[in-house]
């Protein structure tokens, strides 16, 4: 009876073991089921099964498995899909990363790779960036806006590096820039030890401290931490006489590296990396993958210095690589390298769910990762201070505390979103189209660009998922493609109200003309309007004058138009009642002192006096005063510019030979919430009489005629 009974508590025993086993496993997936979701908007794809044998898990492991990890290994591979338990950096220990960024597109993605690190990332970062011109304008104003918590950024002028590479010839769509990665330990600080180096079609599906933590697990020895390559390009049996550069087996590739800074300066990796390009550049005459070619060189000759990272650090979704080895759960992604020039077209058995991935941060709302660190203490940016003092100083029980707070609101802007080249005209009259939409006005844009020639200067009003959109339209688009003297900025949405005039404001900052042509999305300018108002500029000695140019606007009802080619045809369209003159039927002040009947039969500029709430198209010299941001959503955003220009005694001149033709629309949400918002209007009377106030102080006594022009309304 004791042997049964040792037979029987046996049973249970291993019962017991069983049901502890379920419930673990039952556990593990549970968290895989989490992680599917949150890296992917489409749940099937996620759970889709590996298919196929991806049991080449040695490969996957045995390079990042220290002495320490043997024992584990072989769990390891059993149990693959079990969430990564692998050492992660220290808590609030500062994570320094790389990137080689310039032109217009790259600064685009580079915004993709960061959001993919905030989104996971515990840790304070610190991004080095080497730019061009245009990337550090654009990456400098979007992290400067962006605010983010515990994130230093700085920035490295890549023209001061070029000559430390030029020389080597280069085959790569990268062109000189794809061989910057060589000379880091020249560009970054001297007193910095170490730095992940990524390219900018990198997306990360887990936290970089995870990565950081394989310093390590360096050898004393070793000084670069690679991913294998994943293609055969190394093997040098793509095609017929393919000869590629010296490589260590099927060589590395340098989407994602771990540079151990101290140490490669230690080894003079500067005079190494030089000769060991010299050396080969004798036989192969120029780089065709650029610094990837002289790094495999380099590690062919000295094996000993390299780190081999798993591959799932560096999934390389080119054309007929072996990335799908590296992987067989969605838990085990750990960054995902578009490395193919179709980018998002790539085959790949799995595009389709990676391809999620990258939309999905793609299309983030990169508000939501301003998010403080719990537990590691961050000394706040000078602008985060100023803001946060500034909000302290609101009354949150004042009815007008929304507005108010708008107009302190700082937004997330991206400056020249798409392509942009501009050569400045020699006689110094050029002049630029400013304007600021929403999603709800792109359709006017290639009809302004058929319209208006010169320069544009659009700030865009959007979410990230927005900007998308619209770039998607602008590629497609057969007009807008083919403009490169348009300037796109994006202003990221954030809050209640439409704030308009800082929209306008962001336009107008960012022309590179000395002239502005001030007007709003949803008017066309005549055609030939931008030679005519050239000359002008000339003929009305703008350049030494203060003068405001009012070009009179007018507007059609129908969403049809024959658009008049001469004044003499609108003229005839005004008499048959195709055409009006702007808004007099439901704002006949607006636009009343441009004198529609004198200009009827004039044939030169003639001056007209300020009246209470004119709000003219007028063109100005660059320097004009901004637009007042406490004015958001509807009402006197413009009204409250004209006044200060007058108050500055701008001339207001009107010219005799020019006209804007304002088309239908939906009316917006903002003039909605006015008409049917006593608050609404009440706030906006406050703001009038304090925007008055303000302009008595600055411009003293001369300002008094706005306060009693108001009053007898």
């Amino acid at each position: 009876s004791v042997k049964f009974t040792r037979i029987k508590l046996n049973l249970l025993s291993r019962l017991l073991e069983r049901d502890v086993l379920a419930s673990r496993v039952r556990e593990v997936e549970e968290e895989n089921r989490q992680i599917r979701l949150q890296l992917s908007q489409s749940q099937g794809l996620a759970a889709q099964p590996a298919e196929g044998n991806y049991g080449n898990q040695q490969w996957v492991a045995s390079a990042d498995t220290g002495p320490e990890d043997v024992e584990n290994t072989a769990e390891e591979r059993a149990n693959h899909s079990e969430c990564s338990r692998s050492p992660t950096a220290e808590k609030c220990e500062l994570i320094h990363v790389a990137c080689v960024c310039a032109g217009h597109n790259a600064s685009r993605d580079v915004v993709t790779l960061v959001k993919s690190i905030l989104f996971h990332r515990r840790n304070p970062l610190h991004f080095h960036f080497i730019t061009d011109t245009v990337a550090n304008q654009i990456l400098s104003t979007l992290f400067q806006s962006w605010m983010v918590p515990s994130v230093q950024v700085s920035f490295y002028d890549a023209d001061e590096l070029k000559s430390e590479v030029s020389w080597i010839p280069n085959k790569h769509y990268s062109g000189i820039y794809g061989l910057m990665k060589l000379t880091l330990t020249k560009a970054l600080p001297s007193n910095l030890s170490k730095v992940i180096v990524l390219d900018t079609d990198i997306t990360f599906a887990t936290d970089i401290a995870e990565l950081w933590a394989i310093f390590r697990k360096f050898t004393e020895k070793q000084v670069i931490g690679l991913v294998e390559n994943q293609s055969d390009w190394y093997l040098g049996n793509l095609w017929k006489n393919h000869k590629p550069w010296p490589a260590l087996g099927r060589g590395f590739n340098t989407g994602v590296i771990l540079l151990y800074l101290e140490r490669l300066r230690r080894i003079s990796w500067e005079q190494m990396w030089r000769l060991t390009a010299e050396r080969e550049l004798m036989s192969m005459l120029s780089t065709s993958l650029a610094d990837q070619d002289i790094f495999n060189a380099f590690i062919k000759q000295n094996p000993v210095l390299v780190h081999q990272l798993p591959c799932f650090w560096n999934v390389q979704l080119s054309d007929h690589t072996r990335s799908e080895q590296c992987y067989t759960e969605v838990s085990d992604l750990k960054v995902i390298h578009w490395n193919s020039p179709k980018k998002l077209r790539v085959k790949n058995k799995h595009v389709e769910f990676f391809r999620n991935l990258y939309l999905t941060f793609l299309e983030y709302d990169g508000n939501l990762l301003r998010r403080e660190l719990f537990g590691c203490p961050s000394q706040a940016s000078s602008e985060s201070t100023v803001l946060q003092q500034a909000l302290e100083e609101l009354d949150e029980d004042d009815q007008c505390y929304d507005f108010r707070r708008e107009r302190i609101m700082v937004h997330r802007v991206h400056l020249y979103f798409l392509q942009y080249e501009y050569t400045p005209t020699d006689d110094g009259t050029d002049i630029t189209l400013v304007a600021q939409l929403s999603m709800d006005r792109l359709q006017m844009l290639e009809a302004i660009c058929k319209h208006w020639e010169g320069p544009i200067s659009l700030a865009l009003y959007m979410s990230d998922a927005e900007a998308q959109q619209f770039l998607r339209y602008a590629q497609a688009s057969e007009v807008l493609k083919n403009r490169k003297n348009v300037g796109y900025h994006i202003v990221y949405k954030e809050g209640q109200f439409y704030p308009v005039n800082l929209v306008r404001n962001v336009a107008l900052r960012n022309v590179n003309t000395p002239y502005v042509f001030l007007t709003d999305v949803d008017f066309l300018p005549m055609y030939g309007l931008y030679d005519y108002l050239r000359k002008s500029i000339v003929q009305l000695d703008m350049a030494n004058t203060k003068k405001a140019l009012v070009v009179p606007a007018f507007e059609t009802l129908r969403y049809r138009l024959s658009f008049p080619k001469s004044k003499a045809e609108l003229l005839s369209m005004l008499d048959m009642g195709t055409l009006y003159t702007f808004r007099y039927h439901v704002w006949t002040k607006g636009h009343a002192p441009t004198n529609y009947a004198k200009w009827r039969t004039a044939t030169t500029p003639y001056k007209v006096e300020w009246e209470a709430d004119f709000e003219p198209y007028v063109v100005v010299r660059r320097d004009c005063p901004e637009y007042d941001q406490r004015f958001v959503g509807f009402g006197w955003n413009k009204v409250s510019h004209i006044m200060e220009l007058d108050a500055q005694e701008y001339d207001l001149i009107v010219l005799p030979n020019a006209f804007m033709i304002h088309m239908p629309h939906a009316p917006s949400f903002d003039i909605s919430k006015f008409r049917s918002s006593p608050s609404y209007r009440y706030c906006l009377t406050t703001l009038k009489d304090e925007f008055h106030q303000d302009l008595s102080r600055k411009y003293g006594s001369a300002a008094l005629k706005y306060l009693t022009a108001q009053r007898n309304i």
